[in-house]
């Protein structure tokens, strides 16, 4: 047996568009997210999904949606699969943060520095991970598609492939509303078979 997890990054937020940081900020998905949100439906509806996974935050809830609808799935939410918390940077710039004693340390290495009030990668995988393991016990074959975020999906891969978690941010790129895919192969561990993916969103 064999599973695919289809890993969809959320569509574009106010927040995403202005590069600010968005962890436990809840901000729902604007006009162009929720057309990305649409393309993403159309493209991937034809699909026999297993199971429809989201992160609890409502822009992640508004991605999910137009698939959910066209295949008549319910959507089971995860809190392992929220965003990596902020803390006292939430809705603030890297832009204006860069250079301060804090951010240059979270820069260096945010598997173990957190931003101040925040979370390190080391706990973003623990948790995440977690509620990963949890999905594929439900379903050891056929297709998954999780609805996450930005940083724990970039997380995810990183402990799926074995990549320094202290290198997420440097090493791997997460487009709004991209699908990755990653396929479980038993003994022989994640196979990674698309990264970022947004050929759904061209049109």
């Amino acid at each position: 047996m064999a599973a695919t997890v289809y890993f969809a990054r959320h569509g574009e937020t106010d927040f995403s568009r202005e590069d600010r940081f968005c962890g436990d900020t809840d901000a729902p998905l604007n006009a162009r997210g929720r057309a990305m949100a649409e393309a993403l439906a159309e493209h991937y509806a034809g699909v026999a999904w297993a199971g429809l996974y989201a992160s609890p935050m409502q822009r992640a809830l508004d991605t999910v949606a137009p698939l959910a609808a066209r295949v008549k799935l319910p959507v089971v939410q995860l809190a392992g699969l929220r965003e990596i918390s902020y803390g006292s940077w939430e809705g603030r710039s890297e832009k204006e943060l860069r250079g301060t004693p804090a951010f240059d340390a979270w820069a260096a290495d945010p598997a173990k520095n957190a931003p101040p009030g925040g979370e390190t990668a080391l706990s973003i995988a623990a948790r995440a991970n977690a509620a990963l393991a949890d999905l594929r016990a439900a379903h050891p074959d056929g297709n998954v598609l999780v609805v996450s975020h930005k940083a724990t999906i970039r997380i995810l891969v990183c402990v799926l492939l074995g990549v320094d978690l202290a290198r997420f941010r440097d090493r791997i790129g997460m487009p709004e509303a991209s699908v990755t895919q990653v396929e479980f192969r038993g003994a022989r561990g994640p196979l990674l078979v698309r990264l970022g993916d947004t050929a759904h969103l061209t049109r």
